[in-house]
């Protein structure tokens, strides 16, 4: 056996519409959407009478996916406070590499990103944040400079 690849995160959102125009805001493009039901959605993920609309975001690399789901039946379920710190256990964070990280930042704003601490330089080599996003989802942004 041989792992192939890893080929797309998945993350369940509170708004569809909302998230995808985040991370396009962030640069990465939508690649499709689709409408998920149906027995062989139900027997896949373990959950009865799913319905599901989710939006595939590609890197412009086209290397890295993430699969944005909004749930409407079953609804979704929170796992914890919805601003659960990054220490939470489970999925932690999703980084992205940018070239400049302050208008990142700017442009994200006015979709509802918030810092959790402040932009942080490491040695010479990056400068980096976590922020949140959509539906409490922690980012890290990572701007090498060196």
């Amino acid at each position: 056996m041989t792992l192939l690849r890893m080929d797309n995160v998945g993350i369940v959102v509170e708004d569809l519409d909302a998230a995808v125009a985040f991370f396009t805001e962030l640069g990465m493009e939508r690649e499709g959407t689709a409408q998920i039901e149906g027995l062989w959605a139900d027997r896949t993920v373990g959950l009865d009478g799913i319905r599901s609309e989710i939006a595939m975001m590609r890197m412009p690399d086209g290397h890295g996916k993430l699969e944005l789901a909004q749930y409407h039946s079953p609804a979704a379920i929170g796992s914890g406070p919805l601003k659960a710190p990054p220490n939470t256990l489970g999925l932690h964070r999703v980084m992205f590499a940018v070239d400049d990280i302050d208008d990142t930042l700017a442009r994200l704003r006015p979709h509802g990103a918030e810092l959790l601490g402040e932009v942080a330089q490491y040695e010479n080599i990056y400068r980096l944040c976590y922020l949140r996003g959509p539906s409490g989802i922690v980012l890290a942004l990572a701007e090498q400079i060196s």
